[in-house]
């Protein structure tokens, strides 16, 4: 039996993890003034957050089509997968896993399951990595929908923003506004677990990196552990510099920018951490 793992390009998975574990990527487009570019494809992370101040028009993010899914799906049935599970961003804060339900639905030719991770970012991302790694490794099907469904309670991402500016814009995720209010001084915090984004709000940066640091301290022992920031790599070394000590004996670290897609609610300079705790998440 050979299972299959899609995702989509919002998981931050680094592509070193994406080649090894053979994980097929469906990017999301970013629409820049009337040019189009898929997520991942086309443009950098780095020229996109270098621009993204200056960009006439804000940028506008889309999921892919159900035609484009059930093309992924074809190709992974031609090349000897029996079964695909396809595992994607919160729907609150996207519709790519219901498009992605659509395209299953339509596709017969091998069974496809359909997940929500109930997360974003390496929320998503250490999902997708254990799931692809237990089908590496020959595990059923039941058998890895278990293990996600042990570990998406035990998951949690969060990231402090340098302004609201940028959420304003894009009025795509202002799902995470409704805690923080109109003040774009404020330096809000996002959280993310089980499906529900949450916000805070704090009057300075150093309140704002205090909190964040308060939340990792919270959730230990960890498994699992990923920087992830906006265009900000230096204040997330500053950042686990602070917690290092916390960090189990040889784990692994990963340091992630976050996808475009996503950047372009967040704006530059954010700066958080994901994780899978020992236990139940607790902000």
């Amino acid at each position: 039996m050979t299972i299959k793992i899609v995702t989509d390009s919002t998981c931050d998975l680094p592509a070193d993890v994406i080649r090894k574990l053979d994980i097929t990527v469906m990017p999301l487009y970013i629409n820049i003034g009337d040019k189009g570019y898929l997520d991942g494809v086309d443009i950098t992370r780095s020229e996109f957050y270098n621009n993204l101040p200056n960009y006439e028009h804000h940028p506008t993010t889309a999921t892919p089509s159900i035609d484009a899914f059930k093309e992924k799906f074809e190709a992974l049935a031609d090349a000897g997968a029996d079964q695909i599970l396809t595992i994607h961003i919160s729907e609150s804060l996207s519709a790519t896993v219901n498009v992605a339900r659509k395209a299953a639905e339509e596709f017969t030719r091998i069974p496809v399951t359909v997940r929500d991770s109930q997360q974003l970012s390496m929320g998503t991302g250490f999902q997708v990595e254990i799931a692809a790694q237990m089908a590496r490794d020959g595990k059923s099907m039941a058998d890895i929908q278990a293990a996600l469904d042990d570990v998406m309670p035990r998951t949690f991402v969060t990231a402090g923003l340098d302004t609201l500016e940028y959420l304003k814009r894009s009025g795509r995720m202002n799902v995470f506004l409704a805690g923080i209010g109109s003040l774009l001084q404020l330096k809000p915090i996002l959280t993310m677990v089980r499906g529900v984004p949450g916000s805070e709000k704090v009057r300075t940066t150093q309140k704002a990196f205090n909190r964040i640091v308060d939340m990792f301290k919270k959730n230990l022992p960890i498994e699992r552990f990923a920087l992830v920031h906006t265009n900000a790599a230096e204040k997330a070394e500053e950042f686990k510099r602070v917690i290092k000590e916390h960090l189990p004996k040889g784990i692994k670290v990963f340091s992630m920018d976050i996808t475009p897609v996503l950047g372009a609610h967040l704006g530059p300079g954010a700066v958080g951490f994901a994780i899978i705790s020992e236990k139940e998440i607790v902000i």
